[in-house]
């Protein structure tokens, strides 16, 4: 599949924002022959499975100018490089704890000209400051997510939902989620029509989340 899914899902972009999309995937096949990030099968699907599933998070909140955003376990730069692309105006600081992924992660920024996106090498315990939200894709159970990024998320809300983490996973999280009373899911099979996100969901736990005693 090539970028005109995304194109498809988001009808108004700029021509930057058009030509930045586009670059993606030379840019990606480049860096993973050089250091594997993404697996083969992936690169070859890099818009459907990274790029467009990155987006989903952009169909359950919009960020406003200015907002902070914090991407935990960027691997490759999902979902914080397509996201900073749609968001011009946002800053967005990507990390990971392993170097090689923020190294490519990088040589992306520096190739599309993002001038949003901050790459950082380390623990998300280690990062200074609070964000408005904290994006991630699957890269801990919800409870130790949440351990990781405490006192992470500023305390005032500056978008009409309340701060929180957004987190894109997959599959049955009843277990996972049981104890957040707070917690939302959103499918995003209602957003896109592809059968890859059939089980693909958006969790948002808002900053003063209620747990089940």
């Amino acid at each position: 599949m090539d970028v005109n899914i995304v194109f498809k899902y988001f009808p108004g972009l700029t021509d930057l924002q058009k030509q930045r999309f586009t670059q993606l995937e030379a840019l990606y096949q480049d860096w993973n022959q050089k250091i594997n990030v993404v697996s083969r099968k992936d690169i070859d699907e890099l818009y459907l499975r990274h790029v467009l599933h990155s987006l989903g998070i952009a169909k359950v909140q919009r960020f406003n100018e200015g907002a902070l955003i914090l991407d935990v376990g960027t691997g490759g730069g999902f979902p914080g490089i397509p996201l900073a692309i749609l968001f011009p105006e946002v800053d967005f600081t990507l990390v990971d704890a392993i170097g090689k992924k923020i190294k490519v992660v990088q040589e992306v920024v520096e190739g599309l000209g993002l001038s949003n996106v901050t790459a950082k090498h380390s623990r998300v315990e280690d990062i200074d400051g609070q964000f408005d939200f904290i994006v991630s894709r699957a890269v801990a159970a919800m409870p130790t997510f949440v351990h990781w990024t405490r006192g992470k998320i500023k305390k005032d809300s500056a978008h009409e939902r309340r701060n929180g983490i957004l987190y894109l996973k997959g599959g049955d999280l009843t277990e996972e989620l049981k104890g957040y009373e707070t917690v939302q899911t959103f499918e995003l099979a209602t957003y896109f029509e592809e059968d890859f996100f059939e089980t693909k969901k958006v969790v948002y736990l808002p900053q003063k989340h209620h747990k089940v005693s």
